[in-house]
């Protein structure tokens, strides 16, 4: 039995929890399929039906749910990819996004319904930038993007 950690993101699935999580564990590093479990005789799903998988991103925990067709994915969650370069970024969206849909400001959709921000860390450090000026055109610059640039970014930035 893995061991629990206090917090762990639950992401409820009509049937597409194992394909999903196979779908991640490819794409991060240091990830896996931790466990699966399935439905037993006494439902509500078909008996011998995935019912989660447990699965790890990069050591983050999670798990996934077949619940049924009752609830979807929105944006109002999503989760955020910090990228150390502008090829983490590209990697990332890239795979990310396949399938899926492009949204602004480094948001996406992936094939699943599940939203997430693939960011590069020189935002962060630019927006935060104690220069009000300088952080207002890297976050207009940002605001006019949909994947993130992280040269356009840190051109923004250096405007005189």
């Amino acid at each position: 039995m893995p061991k629990l950690t206090k917090i762990t993101p639950c992401l409820w699935f009509d049937t597409e929890s194992e394909a999903a999580a196979t779908f991640y564990t490819s794409i991060f590093d240091n990830s896996r399929i931790v466990d699966v479990t399935r439905y037993g005789s006494s439902g509500p799903r078909p008996e011998g039906m995935v019912m989660t998988v447990t699965f790890e991103l990069d050591g983050q925990e999670f798990v996934a749910l077949n619940g049924g067709p009752e609830f979807t994915f929105d944006e109002a969650i999503s989760f955020q990819v910090n990228c150390e370069s502008q090829a983490e970024v590209d990697e990332f969206w890239a795979k990310l996004s396949e399938g899926g849909q492009e949204g602004p400001c480094g948001w996406l959709t992936d094939k699943y319904g599940v939203s997430w921000q693939v960011i590069p860390t020189v935002l962060d450090e630019l927006i935060r930038d104690p220069d009000p000026e300088k952080s207002q055109r890297v976050m207009k610059a940002m605001l006019s993007m949909t994947k993130i640039d992280s040269a356009e970014l840190q051109r923004a930035a250096d405007q005189v």
